[in-house]
């Protein structure tokens, strides 16, 4: 197979390189809680990204894309269980924080990953307050 390099392998390369990037930050960092400046940035990113993907191609390639072959459904699979995986870890501390978890939820369901990144800033906030009163 040949793979030319294209605007589109770049964002994949660059997702790739990010995400990465990511992972040898939180593995290397000792933190109890995370950084909420961080997720909201990772959040207004994304959405600024999916904004731009939207506008320029539209919803439906998204439905597409995963329904089309055993490789979309996987992806849409991955998505959900990801995201699945991701709530059930951070719901207990969310609810520990006084967050409303289903109106989270409800977000996360809508926009998967932004949401997502912004439950955490907001919940990763929540969390240094509480630390900052208790010290």
């Amino acid at each position: 197979m040949n793979i030319s390099f294209t605007p589109y392998v770049a964002l994949f390369a660059g997702g790739l390189v990010a995400a990465l990037i990511a992972v040898v930050w939180v593995l290397t960092k000792r933190q109890t809680i995370g950084s909420p400046a961080i997720a909201a940035a990772l959040c207004g990113g994304f959405a600024a990204y999916t904004g731009v993907t939207i506008w320029a191609e539209g919803v439906m390639p998204a439905l597409v894309n995963h329904t089309s072959n055993l490789w979309g459904v996987q992806v849409w699979w991955d998505l959900l269980i990801s995201l699945t995986i991701a709530l059930f870890l951070i719901v207990p501390r969310a609810r520990a924080a006084g967050m409303n978890v289903p109106l989270w939820t409800l977000f996360i369901v809508a926009t998967a990953s932004i949401g997502l990144a912004a439950m955490c800033a907001r919940l990763f906030w929540l969390e240094r307050q509480a630390a900052g009163r208790a010290a």
